[in-house]
């Protein structure tokens, strides 16, 4: 799952709190995702996420902030077309989890792969309130990453509980998450559906 500013607000370490919730629903993936702080606000905050993350055997990782993510050790970061390149965050930040957004780009996800890339992120998938601009992906474009791809596939972009359900039959294996989790009245509940979804389908529960 990922955090939003606005969703997961600082004000009151509300963002602990419900980062939490979702973490003992299930959640096995926390990205920490602001556009607009600085990296010296975001510190301590990415440092307890971290903590938090452990203390339930989740991955924590930064989008976008390679520097941020190696001055709290996090496990990891996502990358977007914009971000630094793959292969200067796998410089900086060695062993560590990088991931990559693909958008519906087969031939960069391969790419990305081929420069060391732990797993890839295609979407959106549905219309997004977090990226309302972003382009809508088929969703027949997760088996035909299926084909090609040896490392895990993401699904991102406005994707609901009844939604997730046909990408992970499509062969998702991690399910990204925003709004449906942060606006949920029982933020724990809505991770153990996810979660469930999952278990049913026998794939690795996973979901970001």
């Amino acid at each position: 799952m990922i955090t939003d500013e606005k969703l997961t607000p600082y004000e009151n370490n509300k963002i602990l709190d419900k980062v939490e919730k979702a973490l003992k629903g299930g959640a096995k993936i926390v990205q920490l995702r602001d556009k607009k702080n600085p990296d010296e606000f975001l510190i301590s905050y990415a440092q307890t996420l971290k903590k938090l993350c452990h203390r339930y055997n989740a991955i924590f990782v930064v989008n976008d902030r390679v520097e941020l993510a190696l001055k709290v050790n996090a496990d990891g970061v996502h990358l977007g077309k914009d971000d630094l390149s793959i292969s200067s965050a796998r410089k900086i930040l060695k062993d560590k989890i990088i991931g990559v957004s693909c958008y519906g780009d087969l031939k960069r996800a391969k790419e990305m792969e081929n420069l060391s890339a732990d797993y890839v992120a295609f979407g959106s998938f549905f219309p997004s309130p977090t990226k309302p601009e972003a382009e809508i992906v088929d969703k027949k474009i997760i088996l035909e990453a299926k084909k090609i791809l040896k490392i895990p596939i993401c699904a991102i972009g406005g994707i609901t509980l009844e939604r997730a359900k046909e990408l992970i039959e499509f062969g998702a294996d991690m399910i990204a998450v925003i709004s449906d989790i942060w606006k949920a009245e029982n933020i724990a509940e809505r991770a153990r559906g996810y979660k469930k979804l999952f278990n049913l389908s026998l794939r690795r529960s996973i979901f970001i």
